[in-house]
């Protein structure tokens, strides 16, 4: 298997655009809602941390083991940053083996399409109850939370993520995998470097992660 780092990433087709574009811009001309990942034409890759248990049958494997719990939720992060403020480098416990795990762009797409917002926005829901019965009844859900920079504190602009429960979490283990690579040593690398003090370094090993193209309308009702 090639690895996930070595691919090109394609360009937008021009029935897409960049979401959120309308939104106020940071300091920093990124707007508040965005996703931001690295892709290619037809894949996207997102990260998670696991128990060497886990993540390591699904490295050799390329697929998840059977002690994968398919009747929990899993959260897949398309930010390595932010991937890495929440396993706090590899660091905390059941989170030491980082993975990317590349999945098709269509089963992404299809997640984003059958989600519901993580929390309740009246514009968009109208009455609570009505907001409840959404994300019941729904395989994913999406919520932004803030951005990271290489010191892992908060950026003003937010990072996506992405909750698979049910189908959706049954089409991503099953499906949607294109890759798994084991990124543990790249984020212990990162990791060294921000301590040192080698910023440029370690921003020179960072994964490119560029907006990805989403139609306008699969994220409307998905902004906080």
């Amino acid at each position: 298997m090639c690895g996930i780092f070595g691919g090109r990433g394609g360009a937008p087709g021009p029935s897409l655009s960049f979401v959120n574009d309308q939104n106020e811009p940071n300091d920093q001309n990124e707007p508040r809602f965005r996703i931001r990942a690295r892709h290619t034409e037809s894949t996207i890759t997102v990260y998670q941390a696991y128990r060497p248990e886990i993540g390591r049958p699904a490295v050799r494997h390329g697929r998840f083991p059977s002690s994968w719990k398919r009747d929990r939720m899993t959260w897949i992060k398309p930010s390595f940053l932010w991937m890495m403020y929440r396993c706090g480098w590899g660091t905390k416990e059941g989170q030491e083996t980082v993975l990317a795990v590349e999945i098709s762009s269509e089963g992404f797409l299809w997640a984003l399409r059958n989600a519901c917002l993580s929390h309740h926005v009246p514009a968009l829901h109208g009455d609570r109850a009505d907001w409840k019965r959404q994300l019941r009844q729904a395989p994913a859900r999406v919520q932004w939370d803030p951005e990271r920079d290489l010191h892992l504190n908060a950026l003003p602009h937010r990072s996506l993520q992405l909750g698979l429960a049910g189908e959706a979490a049954a089409r991503y283990a099953d499906e949607w995998i294109v890759g798994i690579e084991d990124v543990t040593p790249l984020a212990t690398e990162v990791h060294a470097l921000v301590r040192a003090g080698r910023l440029d370094e370690a921003a020179g090993l960072l994964p490119e992660e560029r907006p990805y193209p989403v139609e306008e309308e699969v994220l409307a009702r998905l902004r906080a």
